[in-house]
């Protein structure tokens, strides 16, 4: 083990950059060079690269995003793509190569692995938390603190004007933000892509609450339970009271990494470069009982992330 690449792919999550620091300081500790691809897969596929060093990626490990950039790359969804991407890895003389991403990006990883002889090790990145064998991914504190500090001030407004909130989060298939954020903020109706709702039970949950003294509240969507202008509309036709909507959007992407995102960041690029190291290939950095630890990459992919559905019934409980 000489040389190992590294890419940062798919969506963005705060603590990318820390992950790159990590993994890059800790190779250069073991005598071993890092090659950073640029622009995700595109760059491996398109060969464009830059050297990294302990020096230049000195002043990151605050800053948001990925210094090497990132995008969704259809060429690489397609065997050829997936064939020239093997093909440069080889060209480089790249031993080893940590894909920094989520669930898409460590199912790249495992296509690549199929068709290269370079080691490919993961460190799972997406504030969507939703990849499978570990309990975090680098990213997902930083958003839901991202969420629950802009929600904090709605709640302001909401009380002064005896209004309710829906605040549409990030999420378009997977409840994990919603979930975490809507109980931390103590929101009073939480939906995920993963539990049906109606209607009639959101009228129900605000009449209860109106008749215990309740005048405002809140309600956490992720963005994939629907069209939220909609149910924004219709729950004041049928509640008969005033509904504002707030859309997080792309800012739960950005933003300074929270310590526990770096935390992990820097955690999971220690073990990545030591898997490799120890010539290990086909496997996932991620968080075990609360320590760094690693699982086989078909396992990740080949599995589902469960929602925890009792916190819902906590959530349920707190906000009454």
């Amino acid at each position: 083990m000489k040389r190992i690449g590294l890419v940062t792919s798919g969506g963005d999550a705060p603590g990318m950059n820390a992950a790159i620091r990590a993994v890059t300081r800790v190779a250069h500790s073991e005598s071993l060079e890092v090659m950073g691809f640029e622009r995700g897969w595109d760059g491996l596929i398109n060969n464009r690269f830059r050297m990294l060093t302990p020096r230049n990626v000195g002043g990151i490990l605050h800053v948001g995003g990925t210094i090497l950039r990132t995008s969704r790359s259809p060429e690489f969804r397609e065997p050829e793509g997936v064939r020239k991407a093997a093909e440069n890895l080889a060209l480089h003389n790249v031993d080893g190569f940590v894909v920094v991403g989520g669930d898409g990006s460590m199912r790249g990883a495992l296509e690549l692995s199929k068709v290269s002889d370079a080691l490919i090790v993961g460190i799972p990145a997406t504030i969507d938390n939703d990849v499978y064998g570990t309990e975090e991914t680098v990213g997902f504190d930083s958003a839901v603190n991202t969420a629950v500090e802009e929600i904090d001030k709605i709640r302001d407004t909401a009380n002064s004007h005896e209004r309710i909130f829906i605040v549409e989060v990030m999420g378009r298939k997977r409840g994990f933000l919603a979930l975490t954020i809507g109980l931390t903020v103590g929101a009073e109706v939480i939906l995920v892509p993963e539990v049906e709702y109606s209607l009639e039970s959101i009228i129900r949950t605000l009449e209860t609450n109106s008749a215990k003294g309740k005048k405002s509240g809140i309600i956490v969507a992720a963005e994939g339970i629907g069209d939220t202008h909609k149910l924004m509309r219709e729950i004041e036709e049928e509640a008969g009271v005033e509904v504002r909507l707030s859309v997080t959007g792309y800012a739960q992407r950005g933003g300074n990494p929270t310590a526990r995102s770096r935390l992990l960041a820097n955690l999971f690029g220690n073990k990545a470069v030591h898997l490799l190291k120890n010539n290990q290939g086909n496997m996932m950095a991620c968080l075990e009982n609360g320590k760094a630890s690693s699982i086989d990459l078909k396992r990740v992919c080949s599995g589902e992330k469960q929602l925890d559905l009792r916190l819902m019934k906590l959530a349920q409980t707190l906000a009454t």
